[in-house]
């Protein structure tokens, strides 16, 4: 894996916060780079002190996981090179993934005695659940890349309605 670094802030913006900034890093598309781009993601989180509550670091890397297992396992023919980015701003996180291959996942429902199938639909779950977002683009090369950005603190429940 290589790692490029930190992109830092333009001029006249306001300062980051300590743990801000974008970091990218490549993995061939091989089976060893989910649990080595899961650790990654792990230890810039922790490195950067990114004040994330432990459930929203555990969502984080399982989607990371999710998202590499699926480049892995149906885009290295066409890209064997992977792409992780994570983006941390003061409010959000982003993790994305990017490869060459042009198609389009869609989340589906698999059925109960398949052994796979479910990694986007845990994706969006994860997501949803922490009140973020997550979607699939296209890049500019014909390849894609997937996403998913949540807050860093958990969303804030409606208030009750008055008795009445």
């Amino acid at each position: 894996m290589s790692e490029l670094g930190s992109v830092p802030a333009g001029p006249g913006s306001v300062a980051p916060a300590p743990y801000e900034g974008v970091w990218r890093f490549t993995a061939p598309a091989l089976d060893s780079s989910v649990p080595q781009s899961r650790h990654a993601v792990r230890d810039l989180l922790n490195r950067q002190r990114v004040p994330a509550p432990d459930a929203l670091v555990h969502g984080l890397l399982l989607i990371v996981s999710e998202l590499v297992t699926n480049a892995v396992r149906h885009a290295a023919l066409l890209s064997p090179e992977i792409g992780v980015e994570v983006a941390i701003s003061a409010d959000w996180v982003r993790v994305s993934v990017e490869d060459q291959h042009p198609y389009r996942p869609k989340a589906l429902e698999a059925e109960d005695d398949e052994t796979g199938g479910r990694g986007l639909l845990l994706v969006k779950s994860i997501t949803v659940e922490a009140g973020g977002v997550c979607d699939v683009q296209h890049t500019a090369s014909g390849g894609k890349v997937i996403w998913a950005s949540l807050p860093l603190q958990a969303p804030r429940a409606a208030p009750a309605a008055p008795a009445g």
